[in-house]
């Protein structure tokens, strides 16, 4: 059997985010076209955070695209136009975003409705009650070398 995992938003957020390379956080309500971005800090060009892949190619979007609402988008320089997405990419991606949460408003991931589970003692099954003796011998045993 597998193992599933599911998670859910604690806050839906209705705004779009763009990470410039110099760190700086902006969040935009309305739409807004790339160009309108690309021109405010030229010799940049903008990614979609979710067409990031590690061993992939950056796929930049077109200067006519509007940005969809509640997306998370990211200005790379536009030397590194034709290179692949690097570890180191999305290691400083991660580093601003994470830094960049407390500034724009806190989004937190939680487990779907999963109770804890119960914590296993080894103490209540029949076949580990020697633990609590053993224990004591080895207190006993730690505080006699210690008092010589």
């Amino acid at each position: 059997m597998g193992k599933y995992a599911s998670c859910t938003l604690t806050k839906h957020s209705k705004s779009t985010k763009i990470i410039y390379p110099d760190g700086k956080i902006r969040k935009l309500q309305q739409p807004i076209k790339a160009a309108e971005l690309m021109m405010d800090s030229p010799n940049t060009f903008l990614v979609n955070s979710k067409s990031l892949r590690i061993g992939a190619r950056f796929s930049a979007l077109n200067a006519n695209e509007y940005l969809e609402i509640a997306s998370v988008y990211v200005m790379f320089q536009m030397n590194r136009l034709n290179l692949v997405v690097a570890t180191a990419d999305l290691a400083s991606l991660f580093l601003v975003a994470k830094s960049g949460v407390n500034k724009i408003g806190s989004l937190r991931i939680l487990p779907e409705n999963t109770p804890t589970p119960p914590r296993l003692s080894l103490e209540e099954i029949e076949e580990f009650s020697f633990l609590r003796t053993y224990r004591y011998k080895i207190f006993c045993m730690y505080s006699f070398l210690l008092k010589q």
